[in-house]
């Protein structure tokens, strides 16, 4: 019986998902447990995996927009037939080499860049070891093939393969400047590597133009660049910093690493920042709110949003009731989604309900920033770097731990008086550290 490969729903809040690449061709044998497609949201992204060995049947082109639950594929054993109705993808849409057993023999970075520049890996011929579809190759399917040679400096044409074309206009090099090693001084891929590697000089020029790569905004950074900017441009933002002495935060953290160190929990600074936001937003309720059309809306449950940082963006998992948990499971809680969202396995779920969001820019030696609020929040909070300071006892100076908070509300909500009031909170939270574990 044929099995069906869907569009999963990873989250209550999901209602879409892109078939964003093909592992598997067309009519090419998998196993259960193989990757076959990479499925992409708003938010995250998802390698959906074969329920049962069999034939894999496209039924949609790669880059389909379709909800959860919908059919993508069928998996058929050998000699079984399509479902009643079921019409496979367009031959044209579907991989190239759907004779090949595994996923395309290409590099790391061929892969990447291939995914970003929306090829088909199948439709690319690797000049690597054994066919491996490398860099280069990539690149030059990204350049189009000149419709005819240019001339050469003594006005004869440019003799060169077709790669070496398509690659010198990737690359930005000028085919009629490249010396030709191959037979009868034609240009060859490896030379316009070369003289891209060693780029001549213009007379009176600073320095060779070369055109810059273009990177296609994927699904997650798109979402951000999106919301970031509808952020800026629907409130009315102000930030505003403290200073907090951290003294007592240092000997508490350290006192906690060596007593929970059996356990495997490692409390953050950040961890004390959140719990100490969470038992400050209590207070300050107007902080946890959202403005809707009937008014400020004051939120039930304190859900923290904290960013982690990825290679394509930041993501912001949810620590539920942060205000109700310890700090010890608080910071469980925290490595746990961390070390998720960095594996790539995030629900959506985790993903979203966040009443307020916390960010940190300490760890890359930053001291103060203007964090960006996440709508619907109405505020966010950003920790600076820790760092050595001095304050004075009388006459005497005296070493302390400081850290600057960057806090970003909305106006059209908070006021700087209230803002200030919540951020003078955490700081007497942090300051007196003891407090955040009862």
């Amino acid at each position: 019986m044929a099995t069906e490969v869907l569009i999963p729903k990873l989250g209550m809040t999901m209602t879409e998902g892109i078939v964003a690449e093909w592992h598997f061709a067309d009519g090419v044998e998998v196993r259960k447990g193989q990757s076959i497609y990479r499925l992409e949201t708003e938010k995250i992204e998802f390698e959906v995996e074969a329920e049962a060995d069999g034939i894999v049947r496209h039924l949609v082109r790669k880059g389909a927009k379709l909800a959860p639950g919908a059919v993508v594929a069928y998996i058929l054993a050998p000699g079984e037939e399509m479902p009643a109705g079921a019409s496979p993808a367009p031959a044209a849409e579907s991989p190239a080499s759907g004779s090949r057993p595994e996923r395309i023999d290409a590099s790391p970075v061929a892969r990447r860049l291939a995914r970003e520049a929306g090829l088909d890996l199948a439709a690319i011929a690797g000049t690597g070891p054994g066919g491996r579809i490398t860099e280069a190759d990539v690149l030059a399917a990204k350049a189009p093939l000149p419709a005819t040679a240019a001339p050469t400096a003594s006005g004869g044409p440019i003799l060169a393969s077709p790669l070496a074309r398509r690659l010198a206009g990737a690359l930005g090099v000028d085919l009629g400047r490249v010396r030709g090693t191959g037979p009868g001084g034609r240009v060859t891929k490896e030379d316009v590597e070369a003289a891209s590697a060693s780029p001549a000089v213009e007379p009176g020029a600073g320095s060779s133009q070369h055109r810059g790569e273009v990177r296609p905004l994927r699904a997650m950074r798109r979402t951000i660049a999106q919301r970031m900017h509808a952020s800026l441009q629907e409130m009315a933002q102000l930030t505003m910093g403290m200073e907090v002495d951290m003294t007592e935060a240092v000997k508490l953290r350290l006192q906690l690493v060596d007593e929970w160190a059996t356990d495997g929990i490692r409390p953050s600074y950040t961890d004390l920042v959140i719990k100490s936001v969470a038992k400050a937003l209590r207070q300050h309720p107007l902080l946890n709110s959202q403005l809707s059309e009937d008014g400020i809306e004051l939120l039930g449950g304190v859900q923290v949003g904290m960013a982690v940082a990825l290679e394509d963006g930041l993501v912001v998992p949810v620590v539920r009731a942060a205000d109700a948990l310890a700090l010890r499971e608080l910071a469980r809680e925290t490595t746990r989604l961390a070390e998720e969202a960095r594996a790539g396995r995030l629900s959506l779920d985790e993903m979203s309900g966040a009443t307020f969001s916390v960010t940190a820019l300490g760890m890359a030696g930053v001291d103060f920033f203007t964090p960006i609020v996440n709508p619907p929040n109405v505020a966010i909070l950003g920790v600076g770097r820790l760092h050595d300071a001095v304050a004075w006892d009388g006459d005497r100076a005296v070493k302390r731990q400081q850290m600057t908070l960057s806090l970003t509300i909305d106006h059209r909500v908070v006021d700087g008086v209230p803002g200030a009031a919540f951020l003078g909170t955490v700081r007497e939270l942090l300051e007196a550290p003891y407090r955040l574990l009862a």
